[in-house]
Formats: C-alpha cells, structure tokens, sequence
C-alpha cells in the first residue's frame, strides 16, 4: 500500500502586475490543465467553491493563527457550482509540505454534513470519511465558511509541477447555501490582489523556477480558509 506522499507548496500574494506577468510565463512554458474549461484562444479557468468545518472551539481557525505544525482541516468541494463532482478533502500541512486526501460524496452524504449531520456508517465507507464522521460526532466539527475563487492552473508532468493563479477570493458564513450558483459572497482581498500558488513532489525544474521569475516574487505563509474565516465570523472569533 503507498503511503500518502506531501508536497512542496509555496503561495504568493501578488498584484495585477505580476498576475499578467505570471499568466504569460505559465503559459509559455506549461500546459493548461486539461479540466479547465475554455478554449485555445482563451485563458482556461475553472470556479472552486469550498465549504471548511471547524469545531466549537474553533481549533483551526486558531492553529492557522498561531502557525501550529502540524494541522489539518477538513473541506468539502465542488467545481462551478456544480453537484456532479463533490469531494471531502482533507489538507493537512507539515513544515512547508502539504498533503490533500480525499474521497468522493453523493449529493445526498454532502446535503447531511451540510446540516451538521454525521453519516450513519455502514462499515464500507472510505477511511477518510469514516474519520471525518467519528470527528463530527466527537469534536463536534460543523462547517463554518464558504471560500470561492476563479482559479487558472497550469501543470508539468516532471516533477508533478502545478501552478495555479487564483482570483476573485470571496467567501460567505451562508454554509446551507452552497450549491447556490447565486450565493452572495463578500470580496475578501483589495481590487487587484490576486494569489499564486507552486506545487511540486521532489524537484521543481529550474527552468520553470526562472521563467516565472519565483526569485523575485516573496514567498507568504497564506490560508484562504483563515483570511475568509476572519472577514465572515468577527463576531465570534
């Protein structure tokens, strides 16, 4: 059995600048990821919508705060705003290398966590949401935000190299609402800040490295679920 496998993943803050400098390197030299939607005289995207559960005490919300090594969290995902594809997600972080688990829902599972419900285990789910289920029951965990944004990704087979740029980070505390396509969301980063991110397994080829200029670029300890969580929930964090 292989063993989960974390990644290298570095994040970095830029302004629109930098954005259009890096969509055209990324371009030049990766390829579009084969999900994302558009043509070849478009730039492909795709949306990403994310509900995040934390506990009574807020646990996650804080150990992002406090920069706790390691963490987890636990998110449940889908992809413009569609029902067809719906995955929990666990992220868990270990110095500057993270691993995603995850594992496939049905609309109803997805409908009950949504609600605050564990599942009625059968014995036969995946260990991920067996896991997630006993922490709903024990740790109380409900979802708390709903981050959204527009994400380009680029990839490179070498290396396992991924490069997203994301755009529009918005979030809501409206959790029942999330496969609204309508949803009001709150913007959460100024006009013109967007945010990039690159992930690797072993070795990032140092082509790649220089022709998006990542030396010039300053690497930042970033959580779009802590930034989204601390604009919808002031009143309770």
């Amino acid at each position: 059995m292989n063993r989960p496998k974390y990644r290298n993943e570095y994040k970095y803050v830029i302004d629109s600048g930098q954005f259009a400098m890096l969509l055209g390197r990324a371009g030049a030299v990766l390829q579009s990821d084969s999900h994302a939607e558009g043509n070849d005289s478009q730039v492909r995207a795709y949306n990403i919508r994310s509900v995040y559960f934390d506990d009574v005490d807020n646990t996650c919300y804080y150990e992002n705060e406090n920069g706790t090594d390691p963490r987890e969290k636990f998110r449940i995902r889908i992809y413009n705003h569609s029902d067809q594809r719906i995955t929990l997600e666990q992220k868990s972080r270990r110095s500057l290398k993270c691993l995603k688990q995850s594992c496939p829902l049905t609309r109803q599972q997805c409908d009950l966590l949504l609600k605050g419900e564990p599942l009625q285990e059968t014995g036969e789910e995946p260990l991920l949401l067996s896991k997630f289920t006993t922490l709903m029951r024990t740790r109380l965990l409900r979802p708390v935000v709903i981050v959204e944004y527009d994400r380009i990704p680029f990839v490179y087979p070498i290396g396992n190299v991924r490069v997203t740029l994301d755009c529009n980070l918005r979030a809501s505390e409206r959790c029942g609402g999330f496969f609204n396509a309508q949803l009001p969301l709150r913007p959460v980063l100024p006009i013109g800040t967007h945010i990039a991110e690159v992930k690797w397994d072993e070795f990032l080829p140092d082509y790649i490295y220089q022709a998006m200029m990542l030396e010039s670029l300053q690497w930042q300890s970033f959580s779009k679920f802590y930034l989204c969580r601390r604009h919808t929930a002031k009143e309770t964090i």
